[in-house]
């Protein structure tokens, strides 16, 4: 056979048609733009132990702001996601109050950053005011007002270690505190960061406090997220036992010693008087049943203990495997 070489119009021809059925194709798989300066992401399991990490923190926190600064607070966890390090700080105000917080034993850090908004109402709660400011304060902090505002940021840490602790123990440390964004440069641009959106309100006064952690710490911990989660579904551990025993050792149980004895008709019941003997039909020295909340729990018998009556235990009732 000759060879037949194609004319252009040949060739545009069989790329039209090639084109056409690939967008006629059902189900065909389109391209997606893949960004390569984007960090790998960490796993949705993980981020989900993350995000129940943090809800506890959150539980605590409140209890622990409200005593510090004797006034009602209400927080929620808005938000756990994983973006990178310059959009975490684009989505910060300014100015602002960043601090950047050492993560011993491990190498790199964290940003811990809370709004103006909550930051002078807390001032002035700390300084004998009720915290309802009459103007908008958006302004640096000052020296002085740092100070003041290092132990509510240690007790914030406190609770964050508190709640890691569960998973690994990290020593939060402060390490720098800023009041622009865009200062505080502990990360490329392009890290990746775990960040966790938190709202405070403190009586009108509402604002954000945005904690962010580098993923790659995150990874290193997957394998005893993984150990420690699933510890927690399976069984708890002696220390919770133990302390859940002790929460109930004060409860109130109810409970009656009985003599069970044959059944009698409601009307021959009615008929009883005074004199009348009802025979049980058992030997009096059958043993009485303890009963618990309801349940048979022990038998034992009646004694005398000083000027009153007790009941001493013989045997515990073995429960019944079905």
């Amino acid at each position: 056979m000759a060879n037949r070489q194609l004319s252009q119009q040949e060739i545009d021809a069989v790329f039209q048609k090639t084109q056409g059925r690939e967008t006629d194709r059902a189900g065909s798989k389109r391209a997606i733009l893949f960004d390569f300066r984007r960090p790998d992401r960490i796993a949705k399991s993980q981020l989900r132990a993350i995000h129940q990490l943090h809800d506890n923190f959150v539980r605590n926190l409140v209890s622990s702001l409200s005593a510090y600064l004797r006034s009602y607070l209400i927080i929620n966890l808005v938000s756990v996601e994983q973006l990178s390090y310059s959009e975490f700080l684009e989505c910060l105000p300014s100015p602002t109050c960043i601090a950047s917080l050492g993560l011993k034993p491990y190498d790199g850090n964290a940003v811990l950053e809370l709004n103006s908004s909550l930051i002078f109402p807390i001032l002035e709660i700390l300084l004998g005011g009720d915290g309802k400011l009459q103007f908008s304060a958006q302004r640096e902090i000052t020296e002085i007002e740092q100070v003041l505002l290092d132990g509510l940021l240690r007790l914030i840490l406190r609770d964050l270690h508190e709640a890691w602790t569960f998973v690994t123990p990290i020593d939060f440390t402060i390490e720098n505190i800023e009041t622009e964004p865009q200062f505080l440069q502990i990360l490329a641009p392009t890290e990746a960061v775990v960040a966790v959106a938190i709202e405070i309100r403190i009586g009108d006064s509402i604002g954000m406090m945005n904690i962010a952690m580098p993923s790659i710490i995150i990874k290193m911990m997957r394998q005893k997220f993984d150990q420690q989660w699933t510890l927690r579904k399976s069984a708890s551990t002696d220390q919770e036992q133990a302390r859940v025993l002790n929460l109930i050792r004060s409860s109130d149980l109810p409970s009656e010693v009985l003599l069970s004895g044959p059944q009698v008709l409601l009307r021959d019941l009615m008929n009883l008087e005074e004199g009348d003997v009802l025979s049980f039909q058992f030997p009096t020295s059958r043993p009485l049943d303890l009963v618990l909340n309801g349940q048979t729990k022990y038998v034992g018998e009646m004694v005398n203990a000083g000027r009153r009556t007790a009941f001493r235990v013989t045997e515990r009732v073995r429960e019944q495997v079905s």
